[in-house]
C-alpha cells in the first residue's frame, strides 16, 4: 500500500483490561455447535440453494451431528418461508435438533417468522439490529443510542408477545447486537440488558446473546478482550449463553473463535468450509477437528471429510481450496523430499508400534480419521526426494527398494518432473520405474535360461543361456552355488563380466499378481560405479537373474 494512503486507516482501539484471564485458560470441552450453513453461508453464495439443494444440506448437516442448524429467514422471501414448512410438515427435524430461525426486529417479519415455525417442536428465534457507531451513523442517519436500543427492546417484546400463539413450541430468544465487533462495548451491554429486561431469562431456560464479529476489525486477542468484558459484566450471566460468530475479513476467524472461547463464549456459529460473505464466516470444521487433535471430543463427526466437501461443492458450487486445512485435497501432501522421508519413517514406526497417541512428522492428525487416504500424501514433482518416490513405489506400487536404491530411482524420477514442468501421479512414478530400471534388456536380452541342478557337484547348479548382446546371439554356460551365481560365472566366461555383484534382495510383490516376484541386484562396475537392477517374474530365481541382467545394461 502506497504511503500517502496509510493516512486513512486507525489503529483499532484497544479494551481495557489489564486483568484478563483468557490467556491463562485452554480449551478442554467442546462449544454447542450451531451451523448456520443454510443461512449465512446461503445468502452468500452468487446462486443461492434450491429447496431441494437445501434440504440434502439439512441432511447432512443433521448426518454430522449438529444439534442447532439456522435454516434461513423464512421471513425473507416465499422459498425460505416453503423450506421451513416443509422441514415441519414432512417431520425432517429430528427430536434432539432445534432449528434456528433469522428475522430483524419488525413486527411484521416476527409475524411471518411465526406463521413459519408454527408446529415445530423447539425453535431458536434469533433477532438482531445494527449496534456499531459506523452503522448508526452510515446506515441509520445519526441514529442516537436510545434509538437503537430502542429498537432491540422492541423486537424482544413483539416475541414474547408472540410466544403464546404457538404453545405446541418451545420458544429460545436468541439476541445479536448486529457488528458487535465495532460496537463500544458499554453500549453493546446495554442493548443486551435491555433484550434480557424483557425476556427474563433464567437458568433453566436460557436465552442466547449471539456477539458476532459481523466484520473482522482487529486482532484476535482483542476480540478475546472483548468477550471477556461481556461475559464478566453482564448481570444474568448464569441465565445466558454466550454465542461467538466470527468472520475472516483479516484472515484470523478461526483465531478470534478459539481465543473467544478461552474468553468464556459457550457456543460458536459457523459454516462448513468457511462459506459466508466476503472472506467468508468462520470454518467450523477447522476449529472441530483442531480441538480432536488435541484429544477433545466435540460431538461432530467429520470422518467422511470427503462426502462432505463433494455435498457442499455440489449444492452451493463453490470449491474447496486446495490449502483448506483439514478438507483441501493438497493439505496432507508433502512434495518436499526431506518432508516425504520424515513421513514414510513416521508412518512406517507407526506401523510397528501399533499403539500411543499419534505422532507422525507433518502430519497433525491421522487423515484416516476424516476419511482422507495415506496414498495421496506424498506427492512427486522437482522438488521431492529420494524417499517420496521409495514410498510412492511401495504404498501404490508394491516394490519395497533397497535403501541404498532409493538415490538412484529417485534422481531420475524428479529429473523428469522437472523435464516436464509437471508433478506426477504415482500411476506416472510406476511406468518410469517399470521402464527404465526393471527387466532392462537394452544392450543384453536373455532369450532362454536353463538351470540344471544335478550337472555339477554338491550344492551347486550349472546354466545355460542364450542371449544377444548388441544384436548377436551367444550361447553362454556357467557353474556357481545358485542361479545368479552361475550367470555371474557364464557372463565371465563368455568375457562379459566388468562388475563385483555386491547385493541381493527379493521379495514379493504386494497388491500385484499373487505369482509375481521381484529382485534386486546391485553391481559395482570395474570403474567404481555403483549401481541397481531390477527383475520382475513369477520365479523368484528368474526374478534374480532378469535383475542381473537389467544392472548389467544400466551399467552400458
Amino acid at each position: 500500500m502506497k504511503t500517502e494512503t496509510i493516512s486513512k486507516y486507525r489503529p483499532f482501539p484497544a479494551v481495557e483490561l489489564s486483568d484478563r484471564t483468557w490467556p491463562d485458560r485452554t480449551i478442554d470441552a467442546a462449544p454447542i455447535w450451531c451451523s448456520v450453513d443454510l443461512r449465512d453461508g446461503n445468502q452468500a453464495l452468487p446462486i443461492p440453494m434450491s429447496v431441494e439443494e437445501k434440504l440434502e444440506m439439512f441432511d447432512l448437516l443433521v448426518g454430522v451431528g449438529f444439534k442447532e442448524i439456522e435454516i434461513g429467514f423464512p421471513s425473507a422471501s416465499d422459498t425460505e418461508f416453503a423450506f421451513m414448512r416443509r422441514l415441519i410438515e414432512e417431520s425432517r427435524i429430528p427430536d434432539d435438533v432445534t432449528v434456528q430461525v433469522l428475522v430483524q426486529t419488525r413486527r411484521h417479519l416476527i409475524e411471518r417468522t411465526f406463521e413459519a415455525i408454527k408446529g415445530a417442536r423447539r425453535v431458536i428465534v434469533h433477532i438482531y439490529n445494527s449496534t456499531s457507531t459506523l452503522q448508526r451513523r452510515v446506515t441509520f442517519h445519526d441514529a442516537s443510542r436510545e434509538d437503537i436500543k430502542a429498537i432491540a427492546v422492541e423486537g424482544a417484546k413483539v416475541v414474547k408477545e408472540l410466544v403464546p400463539t404457538i404453545p405446541e413450541t418451545e420458544i429460545v430468544l436468541q439476541y445479536s447486537p448486529e457488528s458487535f465487533s465495532d460496537t463500544e462495548l458499554d453500549f453493546a451491554l446495554e442493548c443486551c440488558e435491555g433484550v434480557i429486561a424483557v425476556w427474563e431469562p433464567t437458568p433453566e431456560k436460557k436465552m442466547i446473546l449471539n456477539l458476532p464479529a459481523t466484520v473482522e476489525w482487529t486482532t484476535p486477542n482483542v476480540h478475546a478482550d472483548q468477550i471477556e468484558w461481556m461475559c464478566r459484566n453482564i448481570s444474568a450471566r448464569d441465565s445466558v449463553i454466550i454465542s461467538l460468530h466470527t468472520h475472516n475479513d483479516r484472515g484470523t476467524g478461526v483465531a478470534a473463535t478459539e481465543l473467544g472461547l478461552m474468553a468464556g463464549a459457550d457456543r460458536v456459529e459457523g459454516t462448513l468450509f468457511g462459506c459466508g460473505e466476503r472472506t467468508g464466516n468462520l470454518d467450523i470444521v477447522i476449529v472441530s477437528l483442531n480441538m480432536n487433535s488435541h484429544g477433545i471430543e466435540t460431538g461432530l463427526d467429520f470422518s467422511n471429510l470427503s462426502r462432505m466437501r463433494e455435498v457442499y461443492e455440489r449444492t452451493t458450487r463453490m470449491t474447496v481450496p486446495d490449502r483448506q486445512p483439514y478438507a483441501g485435497e493438497l493439505v496432507f501432501t508433502a512434495f518436499s523430499g526431506s518432508h516425504q522421508d520424515a513421513i514414510k519413517k513416521g508412518l512406517d514406526r507407526r506401523k510397528k508400534e501399533e499403539a500411543g497417541n499419534w505422532g507422525v512428522p507433518y502430519l497433525t492428525i491421522d487423515p484416516h480419521d476424516i476419511g482422507r487416504s495415506y496414498e495421496a500424501i506424498v506427492r512427486i514433482n522437482s522438488q521431492s526426494g529420494k524417499g517420496g518416490v521409495a514410498y510412492i513405489l511401495d504404498q501404490e506400487h508394491g516394490f519395497d527398494l533397497p535403501k541404498t536404491m532409493h538415490p538412484q530411482v529417485g534422481k531420475r524420477v524428479y529429473d523428469l518432473a522437472d523435464e516436464r514442468g509437471k508433478e506426477l501421479s504415482a500411476e506416472e512414478v510406476g511406468k518410469v520405474f517399470l521402464e527404465e530400471f526393471t527387466n532392462v534388456s537394452s544392450e543384453m536380452n536373455l532369450v532362454d535360461y536353463v538351470l540344471d541342478h544335478h550337472a555339477a557337484g554338491r550344492g551347486e547348479v550349472a546354466c545355460k543361456a542364450q542371449v544377444e548382446v548388441g544384436g548377436k546371439s551367444w550361447t553362454l554356460e556357467g557353474i556357481g552355488n545358485g542361479p545368479i551365481n552361475a550367470y555371474v560365472q557364464a557372463l565371465e566366461v563368455g568375457g562379459l563380466k566388468d562388475f563385483t555383484l555386491t547385493d541381493y534382495r527379493s521379495h514379493a510383490v504386494r497388491g500385484g499378481s499373487s505369482s509375481d516376484a521381484a529382485a534386486y541386484v546391485q553391481l559395482r562396475h570395474d570403474d567404481g560405479r555403483i549401481l541397481w537392477g531390477v527383475g520382475v517374474d513369477p520365479s523368484i530365481e528368474m526374478a534374480g537373474v532378469k535383475a542381473l541382467v537389467c544392472a548389467w545394461n544400466l551399467l552400458r
